[in-house]
């Protein structure tokens, strides 16, 4: 982890690298954009056999080995599985069906005048694909992450795909089977590959509505590349941290930078305060907690900052330039300035893995900056809220010379004929 400072004379550096992290969302994935669209283009054209034999290149999926998870995988693996992780899952998968309950938008409708009615109604979506990734660890977490709330919407199908599901990501496709939309399908495909079966659909995989769900470079290009195709939640990329603390601990602080730092190599990390006792501290402690750990070892190496600002203002203001996927910060009063991130955690005792398992908040959060314009998955990416509309006569005849007085003022002499006929 680099200690790098953002001002004085030696503040070049420190800014070159800001620079640099601000542009991570457009250069990561360019990087394999080359390849993910002829990964895309070839299961468009050949489908399932062009699927397989990217599973089988990547996955190491054998022939024979059937793409659909069957009901019979997933009860073995729930039955293979610890009471202390039942327990476990039962309570993330509670949690989070909670949050997502208090997050799903109600219809209404209100009166601005009488005879003139206007409100929403929600319906859900009619098909989501789920993507969990499966390729270090297994992340049977990002299946109820994913899955919970478009239960919670009443999504109809959900697809889940992931490469080389392990058994504890099956137990909790069997957790989530036993709601009343269960996991219908679950197949064992991930990559741009999977993302192609569920944007374009092939002979097995049907296409779905929408897809979400993290993922490495390749998923998320591929999620960039068809979202003109099928919606997309975000880009969501590898993992990314920030702390901004002036009194925070130590031993805490890397803690957290290391914890997220073991997802990915290409993981960001960072650390942001005015006080340079504090940034030397966190890093001994950073290298102190790696040791052993060789993504986070590797990707510390790469992408760990520890940015020394001038003032705790320009601390503030860098945070939500970064606009982080995570963020801890001290106190609760620390809220009000923040502006960009995906998910706050705050104080010493708010570990951000608490978040990636139990809390309820969902750990799907937008990367390379996206949290400059969206939070993390929610209920609401699995809905759509209708507006709805209606006069009366008598309410047409007040309100609809205004409409035909804008819409004549625009050029558009039908808009205005189409109320006036129904004036009359």
């Amino acid at each position: 982890m680099r200690i790098l400072k953002t001002f004085g004379e030696s503040g070049a550096a420190g800014q070159a690298a800001i620079l640099q992290l601000e542009q991570r969302g457009a250069t990561n994935t360019a990087k394999v954009d080359g390849t993910v669209r002829e990964i895309l283009a070839a299961v468009r054209e050949r489908g399932d056999d062009a699927l397989r034999e990217y599973a089988a290149r990547f996955d190491g999926l054998s022939g024979d080995a059937p793409l659909l998870v069957s009901r019979e995988e997933m009860l073995a693996a729930w039955e293979a599985t610890s009471e202390d992780l039942k327990a476990a899952m039962r309570l993330a998968q509670a949690n989070i069906r909670a949050f997502a309950e208090k997050q799903l938008p109600r219809a209404w409708s209100f009166r601005p005048s009488e005879g003139m009615e206007v409100g929403q109604i929600v319906r859900p979506l009619g098909s989501v694909g789920c993507y969990v990734p499966g390729g270090r660890y297994p992340l049977p977490s990002t299946l109820l992450m994913t899955v919970t709330p478009a239960q919670v919407a009443g999504v109809e199908r959900i697809v889940v795909c992931s490469p080389k599901p392990a058994v504890e990501t099956m137990a909790a496709a069997w957790l989530a089977s036993q709601d009343a939309v269960g996991v219908v399908e679950f197949y064992r495909v991930g990559g741009a590959q999977a993302i192609a079966a569920m944007a374009y659909g092939t002979a097995t995989i049907g296409a779905v509505d929408k897809i979400v769900g993290p993922g490495n470079l390749y998923v998320t290009a591929a999620k960039i590349a068809v979202s003109q195709e099928t919606g997309i939640d975000m880009p969501a990329g590898p993992t990314e941290i920030v702390v901004t603390s002036e009194s925070g601990d130590a031993e805490g602080i890397a803690a957290d930078l290391v914890a997220q730092a073991e997802h990915d190599p290409e993981a960001l990390a960072v650390l942001i305060t005015s006080k340079m006792e504090l940034a030397e501290s966190v890093a001994l402690e950073v290298k102190r907690q790696a040791e052993g750990n060789a993504i986070a070892m590797e990707s510390l190496a790469a992408q760990g900052f520890a940015f020394v600002t001038e003032s705790v203002e320009a601390a503030r203001e860098l945070t939500n330039r970064l606009a982080p996927e995570h963020l801890t910060v001290d106190a609760g009063s620390d809220v009000r300035w923040v502006k960009n991130a995906g998910s706050v955690f705050i104080g010493h005792h708010t570990p951000q893995s608490m978040g990636d398992y139990i809390s309820g908040p969902n750990h799907v959060l937008p990367t390379g900056r996206n949290g400059r314009v969206r939070g993390g998955l929610s209920v609401l990416d699995f809905v759509k809220v209708i507006t709805v509309q209606q006069y009366t006569r008598d309410a047409l005849r007040v309100v609809g010379p205004h409409t035909i007085a804008l819409a004549e003022a625009e050029g558009l002499v039908g808009h205005a004929e189409s109320v006036r006929v129904r004036m009359r």
